[in-house]
């Protein structure tokens, strides 16, 4: 049986501070067992009914007579003025819920909100009746009894919160009970989106943890609760959030509330959910969208301690900084992102997982145009650091990284072209400024030869794989002419895809290095580069001057000059190996790079990002 009060319903009923309070709460309610599948099979032979045991089979001219008295009752009450003179018709209808006779159940389930209103002094026990046919074993009986629960607040809106908290523990229902139940709460959600929207929030904010015998059933229905907002909620939310602005405000709040204890892919939808909103929109001022920030800020723990060894936190911290990235783009501020990473985790590079490695340089790649000139000096030291750890000094037989090479250089160009002048001590230029910072009488002239000597190493080592690449593909367009398998198709296809991934990478290289080379460089400050990982831009026409416009893909991207220039020397490498042997190499995960997702964290701190 399904029980989702305290024993001592009438008590409480009649206390203001418990009025129909059903929530499961304490320990000694039972779950909500009568939901699942054995519970839900009904023989069609009268003989075979399921009845409560040791209770004899009414026989036809008494249920009859149930039935007769019933509609009675319910013409009386109907048809009277004052219904109050009629109250012993509607403790009749009440008793009635204790039938044997299932079709008087039901049509109880249908009188009892319907004269609900009428008699205030029989509310808890009209409510409690109502809610034993909730728990009947009669799926019928179940069904119509859910499908009257919004009837109670139609007049008396108080209710709105205690129902949708009953209808929300009955999601976990299947089929036709559950269809009910959704519709009941959509019912109540036009009646009144605010009280039931808070109501049903309280099912997906972080509570004290349950005890074990009902933590699968919380879980479960945290779970569905969050799918019917999902799916039924969120599609229709501009027919529900009226007014607009204020009931926009009053779910963002709502959601900010529920993000202490969520998964990554739990997280993600919410934050999907509100860059939908008009108050979050393209015409909506800094302040909102750094509002959005704030709260991505918030789920990468930076105000946190970095520990290496949490993988968890990682996950997240990598995940919410590509999440940001949109925003960023739109005026919010990276300081926080950028100078966590500038703190905690640049420093301790070499100690991440390998896999996580290229995502964390791909992100910040990616943010690194939306530093400000503070943050950028700031960040920079550790940058070229990096730089030159990943740059070989001389070519040595060992790998080269390119992924991370291009993700460095990028980010050195974008970061440098904010504060030119940092790059003097740094890396041996002699950009002038005429601030203190220039440093112009220091000798910084080793520095400038290692950084420019590694630059020529890094250009014939990618020279020299474009050349392989560009053979292999050649190779490649022969083999796939001769392939019959599906399977030897699909495998020439993802190494021809890896080798031009490759090319791009290489030519950004190229495009990224030759600047260097001089004292006093110009940093590429705009978005000439399109980033190898990033599905090439389509220009409609060549611009020289503008800011903003990317180059056709024949510049960088995999099929410009470099490609057709020999290279000298270098090894086998990781380019080469992967286009040749079709194995997907970096990357931040499908679906454009959002991530790993992570698990659950625990309560009071959220759902790990694992």
């Amino acid at each position: 049986m399904l029980h989702i009060r305290p024993s001592n319903f009438h008590e409480c009923i009649h206390n203001p501070l418990y009025s129909l309070s059903f929530r499961i709460l304490t320990s000694n309610l039972k779950p909500l067992s009568h939901l699942s599948s054995q519970h839900l099979f009904f023989p069609h032979s009268d003989h075979h009914r399921l009845l409560p045991p040791q209770q004899p089979m009414a026989d036809a001219s008494g249920d009859a007579k149930d039935i007769e008295k019933l509609y009675e009752y319910g013409e009386r009450l109907n048809e009277a003025k004052d219904k109050s003179q009629n109250e012993d018709d509607y403790k009749n209808i009440i008793a009635s819920a204790t039938s044997t006779n299932i079709k008087a159940r039901q049509l109880a389930a249908q009188l009892i909100p319907r004269f609900f209103k009428f008699f205030p002094g029989l509310s808890g026990t009209a409510v409690d009746a109502h809610i034993d046919l909730c728990e009947a074993e009669e799926l019928g009986i179940r069904v119509q009894a859910i499908r009257g629960l919004p009837l109670f607040c139609k007049d008396t809106p108080e209710h709105i919160p205690k129902i949708v908290d009953i209808l929300a523990q009955l999601l976990i229902a299947e089929n036709v009970e559950r269809d009910a139940v959704h519709k009941a709460l959509l019912s109540l959600l036009r009646q009144d989106v605010k009280a039931s929207l808070t109501a049903l929030f309280k099912h997906i904010e972080s509570v004290d943890e349950p005890i074990a015998d009902d933590k699968p059933i919380a879980d479960d229905n945290r779970e569905r609760t969050l799918i019917f907002i999902r799916d039924k909620v969120f599609p229709i939310k501009s027919e529900l959030l009226k007014p607009q602005e204020q009931m926009e405000r009053h779910i963002t709040d709502l959601i900010k509330k529920s993000l202490q204890d969520v998964t990554g892919a739990e997280f993600k939808m919410f934050m999907d959910f509100l860059k939908s909103l008009n108050i979050f929109g393209d015409k909506a001022p800094t302040e909102r969208v750094q509002e959005l920030i704030e709260i991505i800020e918030s789920q990468a723990d930076l105000d946190a301690p970095f520990d290496v060894s949490d993988g968890d936190h990682i996950d997240r911290l990598i995940s919410c900084l590509y999440m940001a990235l949109p925003f960023f783009l739109r005026g919010a501020s990276s300081s926080k992102f950028i100078n966590y990473l500038n703190k905690n985790i640049i420093p301790i590079f070499d100690k991440l997982p390998e896999e996580r490695k290229v995502d964390l340089l791909k992100n910040l790649a990616e943010c690194s145009p939306y530093a400000t000139p503070q943050d950028s000096r700031n960040i920079l030291p550790s940058i070229v650091q990096l730089l030159k750890k990943y740059m070989p000094a001389r070519k040595t037989g060992e790998e080269m990284n390119f992924t991370y090479v291009e993700c460095l250089l990028y980010t050195f160009h974008h970061l440098a072209h904010k504060a030119p002048n940092a790059t003097n001590s740094l890396c041996g230029y002699k950009i002038v400024t005429g601030q203190p910072s220039d440093r112009l009488g220091e000798d910084f002239s080793e520095f400038y030869k290692d950084f420019t000597e590694r630059l020529k190493c890094v250009e014939e080592l990618a020279k020299a794989t474009m050349k392989k690449l560009t053979q292999g593909m050649a190779q490649q367009n022969k083999t796939m002419a001769t392939a019959i398998s599906d399977e030897e198709k699909a495998t020439i296809k993802t190494q021809k895809q890896n080798a031009t991934t490759g090319l791009r990478t290489c030519n950004n290289i190229l495009a990224m290095t030759q600047p260097l080379h001089s004292k006093s460089p110009s940093f590429i400050g705009d978005k000439k580069i399109n980033l190898s990982w990033k599905e090439a831009v389509k220009t409609v026409a060549p611009s020289t001057n503008a800011t903003g416009v990317k180059r056709a893909g024949s510049t960088t991207n995999g099929s410009g000059n470099y490609a057709n220039k020999r290279g000298r020397g270098g090894g086998g490498n990781q380019l080469v190996h992967r286009a040749f042997e079709g194995i997907s190499h970096g990357g931040r995960g499908g679906g454009g790079g959002q991530g790993r997702g992570w698990g659950r964290r625990g309560r009071g701190r959220g759902r790990g990002y694992r």
